[in-house]
């Protein structure tokens, strides 16, 4: 094989990547305009940044000022605070996404089980929640 022939191989496969990554990643903005509009509000709302995450915790009962909070902990990097006080801040945010993840379960009438599947492989169980049989219950 010369060098030619490995390059566009090489070449070739790197299209195909990027033809599966912009496949899913319209797969992904349809599933939460899906989810999106189950639970109420407009689709259109999912593909804005940071408003998403402002009408995503209003969906799951939490305060809209975590947009905030997650956005100013994202910022601590380890450059400007230290890498002690950047890697609590990481932890922070980990953990209100996984709040986030429990409670969108719980509002769509799902279980434990569902927000587990939702923490790990969101992938598939975010399209579940939005082509399923799935319904927005609301807030207790």
């Amino acid at each position: 094989m010369s060098m030619q022939q490995a390059l566009a191989s090489l070449a070739a496969a790197g299209a195909v990547v990027i033809i599966i990554g912009i496949a899913l990643v319209v797969f992904l903005i349809v599933t939460m305009w899906k989810i999106f509009e189950k639970a109420g509000v407009a689709g259109w709302k999912s593909i804005i940044p940071i408003y998403n995450s402002v009408c995503m915790f209003k969906i799951v009962g939490m305060t809209p000022w975590f947009t905030l909070i997650v956005i100013i902990l994202g910022a601590l990097t380890p450059d400007l605070v230290g890498s002690v006080v950047s890697s609590i801040a990481q932890i922070a945010t980990l953990v209100i996404s996984i709040i986030e993840m429990v409670k969108l379960a719980k509002v769509f009438g799902k279980g434990g089980g569902f927000a587990v599947g939702l923490i790990f492989l969101p992938v598939i169980f975010l399209p579940i929640l939005a082509f399923g049989d799935a319904e927005y219950v609301g807030v207790e």
